[in-house]
């Protein structure tokens, strides 16, 4: 049977005989306020570096000590201080933000408190106190287990890790805290089932999968650290600054 006109089907944009479709001309979007700031910040940019290279500033100078030997002993001693300061801090994070979460009012209590006083008074004030210390107390005796005199324990290095690590301990028990916080309760009762402890629970089982939460602040806190240890060289600790 022959097919009709009706049977026969259309003709596609690439048959023969047929124009093809026209080709998008896409035209990019100017964006001048990108060329103004651009140029804006470059001005301000050369401006700071002209402005630099008209100071009293003996570069050449600047090369030599850079790698001068009280310039090294002072970094060494900055890199010590920071690292211990943030092992000491992240010991009694651990420590307070589990007496934070206790049910015990009293240890809890005790962990506000803590984190409450060393997270409301600067920093500087810490290391004061401790450097003065002595003045309060000449001793401190801790009858047969141990005396001696305040000044000779507190050291510029014993001032300088108290002040820093109990302060980034108080830092560190929030950081702590919402990190246990964020792992599901199911966890902490499933590990009660099969028998663990509360502190085998916390070590096994919490610790671990709260340490993706942990260990992010916990970079930001060093980095703070490593600059807020400027600081101690009021209590004579010879660091970097």
């Amino acid at each position: 049977m022959d097919k009709g006109p009706a049977d026969t089907p259309p003709a596609g944009p690439g048959a023969s005989g047929t124009t093809p479709y026209e080709a998008i001309k896409a035209i990019p979007v100017r964006h001048y306020g990108r060329w103004i700031s651009g140029v804006v910040v470059a001005v301000l940019l050369a401006w700071l570096v002209y402005a630099f290279s008209q100071g009293k500033i003996i570069w050449a100078t600047v090369g030599d000590k850079l790698f001068d030997p009280s310039v090294l002993s002072g970094l060494g001693n900055t890199v010590v201080i920071s690292i211990s300061s943030m092992a000491l801090g992240l010991v009694l994070g651990i420590l307070f933000a589990v007496m934070r979460l206790s049910k015990n009012p009293v240890t809890s209590f005790v962990s506000w408190l803590y984190i409450w006083f060393f997270r409301g008074t600067p920093v500087y004030v810490q290391l004061l106190v401790w450097f003065n210390l002595s003045l309060i107390f000449q001793y401190i005796n801790l009858g047969p287990i141990y005396k001696n005199e305040t000044v000779d324990v507190l050291t510029p290095f014993m001032v300088a890790l108290l002040g820093l690590g109990l302060n980034e301990g108080a830092y560190m028990a929030e950081i702590v805290r919402s990190g246990i916080q964020s792992v599901d309760e199911g966890q902490s009762e499933a590990s009660h089932a099969l028998g663990m402890t509360r502190m085998q629970t916390m070590r096994r089982v919490v610790l671990p999968q709260a340490m993706r939460v942990i260990i992010p602040p916990t970079g930001n806190e060093f980095i703070n650290m490593l600059k807020t240890s400027s600081l101690v060289s009021a209590v004579q600790y010879p660091e970097l600054l």
